[in-house]
This record gives C-alpha cells, sequence and structure tokens, in this order.
C-alpha cells in the first residue's frame, strides 16, 4: 500500500479525513492516501480524537498507540500507530 512507511515501532500513514459524515469509516485509498469518515465536526480537535478513536478501534490497539504526527488543522494527516505492521493496517482497509 502506497502511503504506509513502516517506523522503528510501527507505521506511519497519510490520510485524508472527511469530517461530519454520517458514518465513521476507514478507507478506500485516495490516490497515496487512506480515506477516513469520521462523524465529529472539525472543531476544538474533535475531529483529530475522532481519527484516533477510528484507527486504534479498526486496528485492535489502544488510543495511546495512535498519534497524529501532521496536519493537526488540515484534512491531509499523517498518522503513527505503535505496535503494528504494514500488513495489520492492509487487512483492515475497505477496498
Amino acid at each position: 500500500m502506497t502511503g504506509v512507511r513502516a517506523t522503528a515501532d510501527g507505521i506511519a500513514f497519510d490520510v485524508l479525513v472527511s469530517p461530519r459524515a454520517s458514518r465513521p469509516r476507514l478507507g478506500p485509498r485516495h490516490g497515496d492516501r487512506l480515506k477516513l469518515a469520521v462523524t465529529a465536526p472539525p472543531v476544538d480537535g474533535e475531529a483529530n480524537a475522532a481519527v484516533i478513536e477510528l484507527v486504534a478501534k479498526a486496528l485492535g490497539v489502544s488510543r495511546a498507540a495512535v498519534a497524529i504526527s501532521a496536519g493537526h488543522s488540515s484534512r491531509r494527516k499523517t498518522v503513527t500507530v505503535r505496535g503494528i505492521d504494514v500488513a495489520a493496517l492492509e487487512r483492515v482497509v475497505t477496498p
């Protein structure tokens, strides 16, 4: 999967966030980014918190293992996840 990089303790991947969606969803791919839909509005960090919650739940890791490492105020973000590999992300992405 393009846009996904292995790090020393997990992975980092680029996402395109769609806030105020009707339902949360992980995927499909949008170019070299993974599209994430969250129901939260992009106000006061609510959408960022929803992104962390969605990724953690989908990958079966704690919220503490997920962080937004770039793009805090943008729809284009980089998410890092500790304790998993690229294959774990590929298993949960909607085609």
